[in-house]
């Protein structure tokens, strides 16, 4: 007889303990043991956080372990549940083996669990190995699957992403929904968030806001950043900082050549430029545009029964000599002529603020649809999806992915239910809801290029490697070397040679998905059809990695704080832009501004978009143990370690700055696109 130790780590979620009959059963390349239940004499099931050593004694050695098979039996016909996070055997050679589990068990289901050891599906040649290895995968397509049999993805609106195809989150497979304690505390309603706000008194007001300052009785709680947006909101300084530092740094570029339907004059900004003219900054580097065209013609929606107006506005910008973004021309919509007058700071106060204004209800519109939702939650869907789809748990990608796709295809689902829905919060309450939004994702969509995705190549191509006060790109880049370090490491240790990525037919599948249902199949986009060499597959993967945390991150977590101070982003307006000078005032542009009830159903939604929830995992953190190999997890740690220094260099310069830019603090960076 030879024994197997066998240690059994139930999880520490709630409700991870059963009352089950838990029983094991191991298997190697000679032999496999009997059924062994691990319930012992003296306790009845698993509590939670418990672990539990058992011995397995088998007739003869089973050689090397190939899996380890659990199953559930009910006790007195209760169907109770199991969570295990891991098992770990020793053989009779005193080896310790890791196999991970990290998943439900219900009563009256097997689950097959691999040894930690990460493996290439052509290095998988124990014909028990590659027989589990096609179940496992046919098993996953079968459990994500998608109803459209023709095109296999779902689609939620022709000409985006395609995306999962459950209904409701409670139809998910139960390893990829929220966690109980995240479920209890994220009621994802608008309606949750103005209680918790103290606003619903306000929901459905119809008046008009009497002044500015009224707004100042909205805010309960302190909060420093939404201080000094309120103080400097109106402030040309503040606005042309928020182009690279606010909720969307990837829109504005450096300007050779101004766009012929943006006729500026040099005497229109002689002031501005103290002295100079456009042709002399412009070949200093110092003159800059952002240009949201991607509006043009669009209609904008019907808020409380009133029509709202959007506009394409294009912004010059010149960097001056303290380093200071400064706008310098308006013009509120993409033809030149009488209809779209260009605005200027040298303009009465209340026509220049009325033009910043329309800007910034513009970068609503493209930051939340096209920036936030688009780029980040819909491309980290396509990415789960293809990760989940075509990647057994024993392949490398698998074990480096995963943790990086925690709780997206549920927030997913309840932001298309709840939020951009027919009656969804954004669609209710901003001027780009209903048929305006789905046009813009279309053209977004259109525009998407693999270098816009990759940070160092869009920071090059916009011109922007030597902007002063860059904080989003001095941060990010740094973050992104962070993850490709990490990321090479892996690879290269798994991938030895460009044959390997060619010979990868799981890798193949996977950037196939994500290449057809993602990016359309366009070649245009850059995006790659298939691997080639190592290298091409360390920077997509980096990519994918910065995604779905620091992109996300950068874009997410700061908007109640740049728009809890609805002046600064308003969510709609309710008049057309000014095609003349001289004829705004006070009274006009509170006319052109959100409704009391617009204002705070905006409010609420930007508070729920960006609140942090308590089981929230910074970059790098992770409760699964999946490697169990010397260089992977010497890698992790590695990782760590450079997050932490960030954390530490971000921290010293966020020391000298009047407003802290904290969005790219690996702290502050969820492992996934988790809210």
């Amino acid at each position: 007889m030879v024994t197997y130790t066998v240690t059994v780590h139930t999880g520490t979620r709630l409700f991870s303990g059963t009352s089950s009959y838990i029983y094991i059963q191991l298997r190697g390349t000679e032999a496999e043991s009997e059924e062994k239940n691990l319930n012992d004499h003296f306790s009845l099931g698993f509590k939670g956080g418990s672990v539990r050593t058992v011995e397995v004694e088998c007739k003869e050695f089973l050689g090397e372990l190939i899996h380890v098979k659990l199953s559930s039996k009910k006790f007195l016909n209760i169907d109770d549940q199991w969570f295990c996070d891991k098992i770990l055997v020793t053989t009779p050679g005193n080896d310790e083996i890791l196999f991970p589990c990290y998943r439900w068990l219900g009563c009256g289901e097997d689950l097959v669990l691999r040894h930690a050891k990460a493996s290439l599906v052509f290095q998988d040649i124990n014909p028990i190995s590659q027989r589990h290895r096609m179940r496992q995968l046919e098993d996953l397509q079968e459990a994500f699957r998608f109803v459209d049999t023709s095109a296999e993805w779902d689609v939620y609106a022709e000409g985006m992403p395609h995306v999962n195809n459950y209904d409701s989150a409670s139809a998910l497979p139960s390893e990829v929904q929220f966690s109980f304690t995240k479920e209890i505390e994220f009621a994802y309603t608008a309606l949750s968030q103005m209680i918790a706000l103290k606003l619903e008194r306000l929901a459905d007001s119809k008046m008009n806001w009497g002044s500015i300052n009224e707004l100042d009785r909205l805010f309960s709680e302190n909060n420093e950043t939404i201080d000094y947006v309120q103080k400097h909101w109106d402030e040309d300084e503040f606005f042309g900082y928020q182009f690279l530092n606010g909720l969307n740094p990837m829109m504005i570029q450096r300007c050779s050549k101004l766009p012929e339907n943006f006729p500026v004059t040099e005497e229109m900004v002689k002031d501005s430029l103290g002295g100079s003219t456009l042709e002399v900054e412009m070949k200093k580097g110092k003159i800059f545009l952002c240009d949201y065209k991607i509006l043009d013609g669009l209609v904008g929606n019907v808020v409380h029964g009133r029509k709202q107006y959007l506009t394409a506005p294009l912004v010059l910008l010149y960097c001056d000599s303290h380093g200071m973004m400064m706008p310098i021309a308006i013009q509120l919509g993409q033809k030149a002529g009488v209809l779209h007058t260009i605005f200027l700071p040298t303009d009465s106060k209340t026509d220049w603020q009325l033009a910043k204004i329309f800007v910034r209800a513009a970068e609503f519109s493209v930051f939340e649809v096209d920036i936030h939702l688009l780029r980040t939650h819909l491309l980290a869907e396509v990415f789960t999806m293809a990760t989940l789809r075509n990647f057994p748990f024993l392949h490398p990608l698998f074990k480096l992915l995963i943790r990086h796709t925690r709780y997206t295809l549920q927030i997913n689902i309840m932001a298309r239910d709840r939020l951009i829905s027919e009656n969804g919060a954004i669609t209710t309450y901003s001027g780009i809801g209903g048929a305006a939004l789905d046009e813009l994702l279309v053209r977004a969509t259109a525009s998407l290029t693999y270098s816009s995705l990759c940070l160092p190549d869009n920071i090059s191509e916009r011109g922007l490697e030597e902007v002063p006060h860059y904080f989003y790109r001095d941060d990010g880049l740094k973050l992104w070397n962070v993850i490709n370090k990490y990321v090479e490491g892996v690879l290269q240790h798994y991938y030895k040679s460009d044959d390997d990525v060619k010979k990868d037919t799981e890798l193949q599948s996977w950037i196939s998905e994500i290449f057809t249902n993602g990016f359309k199949g366009k070649k245009s986009t850059g995006i790659p059809e298939t691997f080639q060499a190592v290298k091409d597959l360390i920077k997509f993967v980096t990519m994918v990695i910065f995604t779905v945390t620091a992109q996300h991150a950068a874009v997410n977590n700061g908007q109640f704080e740049f728009g809890a101070w609805m002046p600064n982003l308003p969510t709609a307006l309710r008049k057309r832009p000014p095609v003349k000078k001289g004829q705004t005032n006070e009274i006009s542009v509170l006319e052109t501004l959100p409704d009391v009830g617009t204002t705070v159903n905006g409010m609420a939604v930007l508070k729920l978009l960006s609140t942090k929830a308590t089981d929230h995992y910074p970059l790098g953190a992770s409760l699964e143990e999946l490697f169990d190999e010397e260089v992977p997890c010497t890698l992790i740690e590695d990782f760590r370690k450079d997050l932490n220094e960030l954390t530490v260099a971000i921290e010293e310069r966020n020391k000298k700055l009047e407003l802290p830019y904290t969005y790219l603090d690996p702290r502050n960076v969820d492992n996934s696109v988790a809210i």
